[in-house]
């Protein structure tokens, strides 16, 4: 069963730059990109380098899409769907993000 999890107050977040969480049991990679004011909760595993480091990526965009940069072998995955720019078969887990009264909720899965 999915739920909403209260993480931290947005001002927690480092802007423009990423933290690693646990919620529900789970490593969650948040990104808060203050040009848009949105922040993004992507799992912390990296699929390809088989490490918990994606909150210490970089992010940017491709073509418009927001994207991850990850620090380790450097591919690219998109904030929104989590899928990887340089291989389709690859993709690392995405959860949607509320803000509410300046507090970041993570909608996840309960271990």
């Amino acid at each position: 069963m999915s739920t909403w999890i209260d993480v931290c107050d947005l001002n927690d977040l480092q802007p423009d730059s990423g933290i690693c969480a646990l919620v529900a049991g789970k490593q969650v990679a948040l990104f808060y990109l203050t040009k848009t004011n949105m922040v993004y909760a992507v799992g912390n595993f990296d699929p390809i380098g088989k490490a918990n480091v994606l909150s210490r990526g970089m992010i940017g965009d491709l073509a418009g899409e927001p994207m991850l940069a990850s620090p380790l072998y450097k591919q690219h995955y998109s904030l929104k769907t989590g899928a990887c720019f340089e291989y389709e078969d690859i993709k690392i887990d995405t959860f949607p993000v509320r803000i509410d009264n300046n507090r970041v909720a993570v909608k996840i899965e309960a271990e």
